[in-house]
């Protein structure tokens, strides 16, 4: 016949058991550095510029500090410069190929930028149509619309073409042409 222990002790030898496995040690608290930073203090504003490049893994956002919000014309620019060392760094660069002329941009009160070009479109990589599309579309764009739903227009030879080509930039940063069923 088996001796028992009673329920009492197999409560505590269980607990014990659980106790010295749960991580908790002996050692008094360590320093673990300089405090968090880069939290902003209540009430004060920080913008930035939301700017597309190309990764090794296809298009990706950075941002940048800036004084204002941004409009179409000026992040462009800001992208036209072309990544900073740090970007580089990460592996982003710029398929936006140097143009004869300058690339312009406005936009609507209704929420759509019109970004003029001095080439057409098919001379660009898909890649270099998607950062304009998606840095446009994540500027000051009047008309309150989020970034996904701005039409981005693109307009050929600085306007001289028939008729402006339209895209819309999603989540991801893919660009999509707007076609006339889709919605507005």
């Amino acid at each position: 016949m088996r001796a028992r222990l009673p329920r009492g002790w197999l409560f505590i030898l269980v607990m014990l058991v659980v106790a010295t496995g749960c991580g908790v040690g002996t050692t008094a608290p360590q320093k673990a550095g300089a405090p968090a930073s880069g939290i902003q203090r209540p009430g004060t504003r920080a913008d930035h510029a939301r700017l597309y490049f190309v990764g090794p893994y296809g298009l990706r956002a950075t941002t940048r500090p800036t004084d204002r919000p941004l409009l179409p014309q000026q992040a462009l620019d800001l992208l036209l410069e072309g990544p900073t060392d740090a970007e580089r760094e990460r592996g982003l660069i710029s398929e936006v190929p140097p143009m004869n002329g300058r690339l312009t941009a406005t936009a609507s009160a209704a929420g759509t930028v019109d970004i003029y070009l001095p080439v057409n479109v098919a001379e660009l990589q898909i890649a270099a149509v998607s950062q304009l599309a998606c840095t446009a579309a994540h500027s000051k764009v009047p008309g309150d619309k989020p970034p996904t739903a701005v039409d981005i227009r693109f307009h050929e030879n600085l306007g001289r073409s028939p008729a402006p080509w339209t895209v819309r930039c999603d989540a991801d940063g893919n660009v999509h042409p707007l076609t006339e069923d889709a919605p507005r």
